[in-house]
């Protein structure tokens, strides 16, 4: 650490730096931060800087006054997008009571609290998030820049100069990306982020939307992870690769001699039959606002059903075979995360799930590799004995709210104020008369 410490002070000092940017996020997964400068980093390694978190969502109750903010230095990087003559640079901090504890109402905590249970399970945890995002030609409605679909390179993919300028800035600030395409929909793209260990790949998703929105705006344009923006397009997915691999080295999730031929180990089958039974419950967290439920509809390429498979797209959890002899390549893959999630506790949820299941040994139901459920109804999928994930936001924050697993998982003061705060949303949209409402009664009823 103070390896570290030193090098970013040189870094400073060499690279003409005279603001360093403290990021840290909120309950809700919104980026703040304040400037310090030069001077004052030795003493925010060693003491932190206090900051008020009455002022921040979701920091309350009897820990919301003072709040002292401590910058990693392992996070340092200069802002590309800033001057390089008076330069300013960010370092993202974990947040500590006056006392020197953690503190409860920070999401970073949660996840590292999941990341050091698995490494009591003798686990680490690795990530790899495919984001989507639309960009519109401002904030102000839903105009799209092109009409490319997947894959486009063509004139069509008019934001292909965006793209790979994005993902430059993101290689400068030390965030390497494995690919970026357009996406189905018209103005849709999705930038994929390599591998990585669940914290750091936390602290680079965050990182991630700052840079796609910042690149945005200084070409004159808007990007926008609202999950479903247009009623007749595709939603904004975060589809989450994930898997476990033992401390000592190796894959926990690759067994070479799986008798049903996925090439998954008796951990991998555990981890995702605990995925299937608590997804319902952490839905709260991978799908967070109420238009997130417009993405989540039968029809639609997100998925709403609790299934596995491999080659399958329609499943809630997809078991990758592009290499299916690569220890290395074994993976699942989450399907019903949305772009604007939390990834802190997008991610502590997801492993807390999979780490239930292995402790519980969940048997794990067969694999749903034939039947196309995508356009049967919710009731249809009962009638067939199929689990679904919550249909609106008052049915997730209610599965959120009795969950003993996500109350552990989040600690007392992040899961209460999540289900106040998620069920007075879904009280005011209940409030609302729509239009689409006036359309259909006013003239007739």
């Amino acid at each position: 650490m103070k390896q570290e410490q030193d090098f970013v002070l040189k870094t400073i000092e060499s690279r003409d730096v005279h603001f360093v940017r403290f990021w840290f996020t909120d309950v809700l997964g919104h980026m703040k931060s304040f400037a310090v400068i030069p001077s004052e980093l030795e003493t925010a390694f060693q003491e932190g800087l206090g900051i008020d978190g009455s002022c921040i969502e979701g920091f309350f109750g009897k820990y919301e006054a003072d709040v002292l903010a401590f910058p990693d230095p392992s996070t340092f990087q200069v802002l590309p997008w800033r001057p390089q003559a008076n330069a300013v640079a960010r370092m993202i901090c974990s947040l500590r009571t006056p006392d020197g504890q953690p503190y409860p109402a920070d999401p970073r905590y949660v996840l590292e609290r999941q990341v050091r249970r698995a490494a009591e399970m003798g686990y680490g945890f690795n990530v790899g998030p495919e984001l989507e995002f639309y960009y519109f030609k401002d904030d102000k409605g839903t105009e799209v820049l092109d009409r490319g679909g997947f894959f486009d390179l063509t004139s069509l993919d008019y934001a292909s100069d965006l793209r790979r300028d994005t993902v430059l800035t993101l290689e400068k600030m030390g965030i390497p990306v494995e690919y970026s395409h357009h996406e189905k929909g018209p103005s849709q793209h999705e930038i994929d982020l390599r591998y990585d260990e669940a914290l750091s790949m936390a602290d680079a998703v965050m990182t991630y939307k700052m840079v796609v929105k910042e690149i945005a705006l200084k070409h004159g344009v808007y990007a926008s992870f609202m999950p479903k923006p247009m009623a007749d397009e595709p939603g904004s997915g975060m589809h989450v690769h994930q898997s476990l691999f033992y401390l000592d080295g190796g894959n926990a999730f690759f067994d070479a001699d799986d008798p049903q031929g996925y090439g998954l180990s008796k951990v991998a089958k555990h981890y995702i039959a605990g995925i299937l039974k608590y997804a319902p419950e952490f839905c709260l967290l991978t799908n967070q606002y109420i238009n997130s439920y417009k993405r989540l509809i039968a029809g639609s390429e997100a998925p709403t059903h609790l299934s596995w498979s491999s080659r399958n797209r329609s499943t809630l959890v997809r078991v990758p075979r592009h290499r299916p002899d690569s220890e290395a390549a074994s993976r699942i893959e989450l399907r019903s995360p949305d772009a604007a999630a939390n990834p802190y506790l997008a991610f502590a949820a997801m492993l807390a799930a999979g780490l239930s299941g292995i402790e519980e040994e969940l048997p794990l139901e067969p694999p749903n590799e034939d039947a196309d459920f995508s356009c049967l109804s919710r009731q249809e999928l009962r009638d067939r004995g199929v689990g679904t994930l919550p249909e609106t936001l008052g049915e997730a924050v209610e599965l959120f709210a009795g969950s003993r697993l996500m109350r552990e998982v989040m600690g007392e003061d992040i899961h209460d104020y999540l289900v106040r705060a998620k069920r007075r949303s879904w009280e005011e949209y209940q409030a609302i008369v729509t239009p689409w409402e006036l359309d259909r009664c006013l003239a007739v009823l």
